[in-house]
Formats: structure tokens, sequence, C-alpha cells
């Protein structure tokens, strides 16, 4: 049984965001739990300790896993940008009192997207902040001796793209329960040609 090129590209462009996002969220967790810091001030246990990898390796997965990430995601927003927009009318149409027609499970999963779409928004823009603020990178060191301090202080936006983050990563598990069903009918026809040939 085959499927349509439309659905091998969404397919596609699906497990890019999501390996991206395991990059991304598997390091953040690691900076969330081994923080920075801690020697001069004795509070941190987890200083100097290595865990898998180098804590430089960690930042560098970090970085360029959520810029993978954004770019896939970009790519994702493009191809489904009619769904974008039709969806936009109808919670334009709902709050405007004309009423719905979305069903229970419609709803619920509107607003898992809307939640990962504000939460990867606030963790995108605060990681280009830590991308090119002074200290560049998440944890890292891309320039020296600058910090735009643009709209809010460096220890703000870090609470902002770390909470963020957090919603990001909860909201991203329940969207991948949600669509459990057609993930695993989707993979399971995407790789059955191919398991078809090598068997013959």
């Amino acid at each position: 049984m085959t499927i349509s090129t439309r659905t091998r590209m969404n397919w596609a462009l699906d497990f890019s965001v999501f390996a991206s996002a395991v990059v991304a969220g598997l390091s953040g967790i690691y900076f969330l739990y081994v923080p920075s810091g801690g020697y001069q001030g004795g509070r941190n246990i987890w200083y100097g300790v290595t865990i898998l990898l180098e804590r430089a390796t960690w930042s560098d997965l970090h970085v360029w896993g959520g810029v993978a990430m954004l770019i896939a995601v970009l790519i994702h927003l493009l191809f489904h940008w009619n769904w974008v927009m039709s969806m936009s009318k109808k919670v334009i149409k709902a709050l405007g009192g004309a009423g719905s027609s979305l069903s229970r499970g419609g709803r619920i999963n509107l607003i898992v997207n809307l939640a990962i779409a504000l939460s990867f928004t606030l963790t995108a823009l605060s990681g280009v902040y830590f991308l090119i603020a002074p200290t560049g990178g998440y944890q890292g060191g891309m320039t020296t001796g600058w910090d735009p301090g643009f709209l809010m202080d460096r220890s703000s936006w870090d609470v902002l793209h770390t909470w963020s983050g957090v919603l990001l990563i909860v909201a991203a598990i329940e969207h991948f329960i949600i669509h459990w069903g057609w993930i695993t009918k989707v993979t399971t026809r995407f790789f059955a040609p191919t398991a078809a040939k090598r068997s013959a």
C-alpha cells in the first residue's frame, strides 16, 4: 500500500522537526539540571560532572539543534499555511460569537497547537537572543563585551527561555499523543515499500 507524495513530504517534515526537537530538548534538559557555575559559590553539586558528553558539546547540540528546529518549523509552517489560515478564520469567527464548527477533539488539538506555537515562538526568540548576546549561544561564547539588553535583562531572557522551553516540551508530547495513530500508520506505510524490496 502506497502513500501520496504530499503525505510523504508531510512525514519527512514532521520527522525533521521531531529529530531536531529531541536534540534541542534533551540538551536543554541537561542545562536545566546541570546549570553553569556553582563551583565558586559551592552550591552546584553537578559542577564539573560529565554526563555522556562534555558541557561544550551539549552546548553545541543545543544551539545547532535549536537552529535546525527553527528552520524545520518554518518550512513546516509554510507547508501547512492553508491549514493555519483556515484554523485562524475559525478561531476569529468563534471569538466573534458566530459559533464554532470545531469538534471537542478539534478544540483540544487547536489549544495544544496554540500552546506549541506560543511556547515555540518565545523559546526561539529568546534562543536567538542568546545566540547573539555577549557570552553567545545558550551557554557558550560567540561574542564578548556587548549585551544588547533588548527589552529585558539577560536573567529574564534566561527564565523566559527555560520555562517556555519546558512548556514546549509538554505541549509537544501532548501533540505526539494526540496524533499517535497517524504517526504509526503513516510511518509503517512509509517504510513498507522498502521492507518489501529487501525481502524480495
